[in-house]
């Protein structure tokens, strides 16, 4: 089940760290009707490489664990 809570679990264990390690990191603004809201902070929140971190990166990991959940939407 995609809750708020699972999907923050999944980004402590896979991608939170990675994000970290350059300076940034991710926030779940909300989860609501299989779509998940976040927030990129930090040097993510102005790198022009976030898209692709968000969609082949964060996307990509939250698919797999939630294959319900219907998009991403950045904040």
């Amino acid at each position: 089940m995609m809750t708020k809570e699972n999907v923050e679990a999944t980004l402590d264990e896979r991608i939170r760290p990675a994000i970290m390690m350059d300076g940034g990191d991710i926030e779940v603004v909300e989860v609501k009707e299989n779509k998940v809201f976040v927030r990129l902070m930090g040097a993510c929140g102005t790198c022009p490489s976030s898209q692709i971190t968000l969609r082949m990166g964060v996307e990509r990991v939250l698919r797999e664990k939630f294959p319900e959940m219907d998009a991403l939407i950045s904040l």
